[in-house]
């Protein structure tokens, strides 16, 4: 009898729907930055990379200057008009911290779950309790914060989200390569917004899959970790590459993946390769090592 999917599985084939719906949730929601607004994002782990590129686009949209930091490397002595964090628990110390010290700057916190204390920690909240999952390892609800706000950037993000919607689930429907969930080390690079989720990919596969993996900005691989490229190892890029870097990797035997797709469509195949990965190796991708879902520190 074949297995049944994993929780995982199960949770990140659901993200065009959930996508879609937060789409439809950005239009007139509250809290959400404004243009000309300094704003800083913030976050932990999977959240964190989603920060880094909601404030890639942000400021490549031309709506104002916009920082991205972890949670806990926040630099309180800076001033911004608004902080924006995303946590899918709403539970995460560092985060709860931060909110609590922002004093009279307007925050939002986007969250899974409105039964936390980060409904009480922040001025403004977004709740997205269809995404948020059990699972450990954060596929659905990163995504849908992402898409949220990216829909609230300008009035065509709606559309934005739902062609990337589509797009996700073609990559759902289609086969993973055999190059790709036989390769031994897997690098993943990105520009601008792209970086942020070349990131989390590199992240769902350590996670998941206990796997060697690797993120850079795609102007960077050159500066080093091409040395690391090789036959029967991968690098996938998200979005298009510099001029050049296709026969740059060609040349080192590396499998190349560049397929053009939008990037949150082309996460959620990364994500599907994590899961199977793990499950080719013997890992259960429902229980990685180490982890919880959300870490609450004593005092």
């Amino acid at each position: 009898m074949k297995p049944s999917p994993s929780l995982t599985h199960r949770e990140l084939v659901t993200q065009p729907e959930s996508w879609r719906r937060a789409a439809r949730a950005a239009s007139g929601a509250t809290g959400l930055p404004v243009p000309g607004e300094r704003v800083a994002v913030t976050g932990c782990g999977t959240s964190w990379f989603m920060a880094q590129a909601y404030a890639a686009l942000r400021e490549a949209a031309g709506q104002g200057e916009t920082d991205a930091f972890a949670a806990s490397e926040f630099p309180r002595g800076r001033t911004y008009d608004r902080v924006v964090a995303i946590t899918r628990s709403g539970t995460t110390t560092e985060v709860l911290r931060l909110l609590e010290a922002s004093g009279d700057t307007p925050t939002l916190a986007i969250t899974g779950d409105p039964k936390t204390p980060v409904m009480d920690a922040a001025t403004d909240t977004a709740v997205l309790d269809w995404a948020d999952e059990e699972s450990v390892v954060q596929t659905r609800f990163a995504t849908t914060a992402l898409a949220f706000l990216r829909a609230g950037l300008s009035p065509s993000g709606a559309a934005a989200i739902t062609e990337a919607a589509d797009e996700a689930e073609r990559a759902l429907s289609a086969p993973l390569p055999s190059a790709l969930l036989a390769a031994e080390q897997w690098t993943f690079l990105g520009q601008g917004w792209r970086y942020g989720l070349a990131q989390e990919a590199a992240l769902k596969m350590r996670e998941a899959a206990g796997a060697w993996t690797e993120a850079y900005p795609a102007m960077e691989y050159r500066h080093g970790p091409v040395a690391i490229a090789g036959p029967g190892r991968v690098v996938w890029s998200f979005g298009p590459l510099p001029d050049g870097l296709a026969a740059d990797v060609a040349a080192t035997g590396a499998t190349l993946v560049a397929d053009g797709s939008d990037p949150m469509a082309d996460l959620v195949r990364a994500q599907r390769l994590a899961v199977a990965v793990a499950e080719s190796r013997g890992l259960d991708p429902d229980a990685p090592r180490h982890l919880t879902r959300s870490v609450v520190l004593s005092g």
